[in-house]
């Protein structure tokens, strides 16, 4: 009897183990959602190279050329750090258009709106976003730029879940990355193309830029967004055959 009770009781001991929430990290917004099947990249220094050599190869003129950005446009940067898209696209959106500026770092949006308030950039507004929420209002951008930054978003589903309302009709997504593993500061654009799908996003553009030190991609709504449960993660960057040969 007392070993049939010692058994009871360890089996209860395990059951109510169970029972007890996993602590893994994530957020309770999140858990709705997969989790990404690769790494994710660490936050990089929020200015991927100095202006001046950016705009010394033209790159954000050649971004919103192909993006098509016009005056009057009302556009999302995210992930917008020292601003270098954000003071550009207010320039080429004029004062009839709208540029709303996101970031996760506190700090670094501290600094962007002293250099919109030194700029006068009366047509910028700022937005503190979260891991898994870019925090933006429905129905407001023709177009959403996020650019050397996809890979260190953790909670890619949810995250693009929550963007896709913020699209006008015929609004698209912008993304500049570099082809490489997504813990060394870049994504498989098979992988990216995977994940965007997955939530609700269709491919409609897509060109190698060496000359944006990577690749170009343009998304647009698809005609439905996947309720969370129905969406399932994609598998991790696959191994490239010179790496699969060593």
């Amino acid at each position: 009897m007392k070993s049939l009770l010692s058994l009871l009781c360890a089996a209860l001991a395990l059951s109510l183990a169970a029972c007890e929430p996993v602590d893994d990290g994530r957020l309770e917004t999140a858990r709705d959602f997969p989790v990404p099947d690769r790494p994710v990249s660490g936050l990089g220094a929020n200015e991927f190279s100095s202006e001046d050599a950016r705009d010394s190869v033209g790159e954000a003129r050649k971004v919103m050329d192909f993006a098509a950005i016009e005056p009057g446009m009302s556009v999302a940067d995210i992930g917008a750090g020292e601003g270098y898209y954000t003071v550009r696209l207010a320039d080429r959106v004029g004062e009839s258009g709208r540029v709303l500026a996101q970031d996760i770092d506190r700090d670094a949006l501290d600094r962007l709106a002293r250099r919109v308030e030194r700029e006068r950039l009366d047509n910028v507004s700022i937005k503190l976003g979260e891991i898994d929420d870019p925090k933006l209002p429905e129905n407001s951008f023709d177009r959403i730029f996020m650019v050397h930054m996809y890979h260190e978003i953790s909670e890619p589903y949810a995250f693009l879940w929550r963007m896709w309302p913020a699209l006008r009709e015929g609004g698209q997504v912008i993304v500049v990355d570099i082809d490489r593993p997504a813990d060394q500061h870049g994504i498989d654009p098979l992988l990216l193309a995977c994940e965007f799908t997955q939530v609700g996003f269709e491919l409609v553009t897509f060109r190698d830029a060496p000359e944006l030190a990577g690749y170009y991609a343009q998304f647009k709504r698809a005609a439905k967004r996947p309720e969370p449960e129905e969406i399932k993660p994609c598998r991790g960057t696959p191994v490239k055959a010179d790496n699969a040969a060593r």
